[in-house]
């Protein structure tokens, strides 16, 4: 049995972009994760301490892409796939990284999926 825990809608504002505007400016990112989380003990015992707490995961994105100015949201969606998988106990993600582009009136779009390495 697989138990999942969602986060949607997380905004990030960040350094983001390959034109060099975007190099000088913060542009507000979304995130929706899907984590793939034993949930069993937490619901048993009703204790933060046995979950998989949300706010550290939404912390941690925001970190991870603060710190990172990436060019790429490619780049992006992975290392913080990779900081996500390393830190909590899942055995699988999926990640989807939103950046509306304010030049061309869309959204670009990544979603990646990673298993525990």
């Amino acid at each position: 049995m697989t138990d999942y825990v969602s986060i949607r809608d997380l905004s990030v504002a960040a350094v983001i972009g390959v034109h060099p505007w975007e190099r000088e400016i913060e542009q507000t990112l979304t995130f929706g994760v899907d984590l793939a989380a034993d949930v069993s003990r937490a619901a048993v015992r009703d204790d933060l301490a046995d979950a998989l707490d949300y706010s550290a995961v939404a912390e941690a994105i925001a970190a991870v892409v603060r710190a990172g100015r990436f060019r790429l949201i490619e780049t992006a969606a992975d290392r913080v796939a990779g900081h996500l998988l390393a830190t909590f106990p899942l055995t699988w993600l999926r990640l989807e990284l939103r950046k509306p582009i304010a030049d061309g009136g869309y959204t670009a779009v990544i979603t990646i999926e990673r298993p525990l390495p």
